[in-house]
C-alpha cells in the first residue's frame, strides 16, 4: 500500500463515524455470489441474504413463542422468527448466517418467518 493510500485511509477512520464503518465492513464480508441486499428486498419476496446477528432474544420454555434474532448485511435490518423454538444452537449474537425466506412487513419492519438458515464458519 502506498503512503497516500494509507494515510486516506487513516484519516478516514479517525473522522468518519464508527458505526458507518461497521456497517461498511458487514456490507463488504457479507457479499457473495446470490444473495440479495435486505434493503433492495421488499414485502413478499423470496430472498437470500448474508450478515450478521446483532440481537438475539429467546422466549420461555413454557410459552414456546419462539426465538426472535435481529439480522443486519450492511444495508438494512430484518427480525427473523422462528415460531415454536424456545433456543436455537448456533443462533447467538455476532454469528454470522445465510438465510432464506420470504419477507414480510409488520409494523413498517421487514421480517422473516422461519426462515432456512445456515451457519458460517468463524473464518468465513
Amino acid at each position: 500500500m502506498t503512503n497516500s493510500g494509507l494515510m486516506k485511509r487513516l484519516g478516514r477512520m479517525l473522522t468518519e463515524d464508527l458505526d458507518e464503518i461497521e456497517d461498511d465492513r458487514i456490507q463488504r464480508e457479507c457479499q457473495q455470489p446470490g444473495a440479495q441486499r435486505a434493503v433492495d428486498c421488499t414485502r413478499g419476496d423470496e430472498a437470500t441474504m448474508v450478515g450478521e446477528l446483532r440481537s438475539v432474544e429467546t422466549r420461555s420454555k413454557t410459552t414456546k413463542t419462539g426465538v426472535v434474532a435481529e439480522f443486519f448485511d450492511g444495508t438494512d435490518t430484518v427480525i427473523l422468527k422462528w415460531m415454536g423454538r424456545n433456543r436455537i444452537p448456533g443462533i447467538e449474537p455476532g454469528r454470522r448466517l445465510t438465510v432464506r425466506g420470504r419477507v414480510a412487513s409488520v409494523d413498517g419492519a421487514k421480517v422473516m418467518y422461519n426462515p432456512y438458515y445456515e451457519l458460517h464458519t468463524v473464518d468465513e
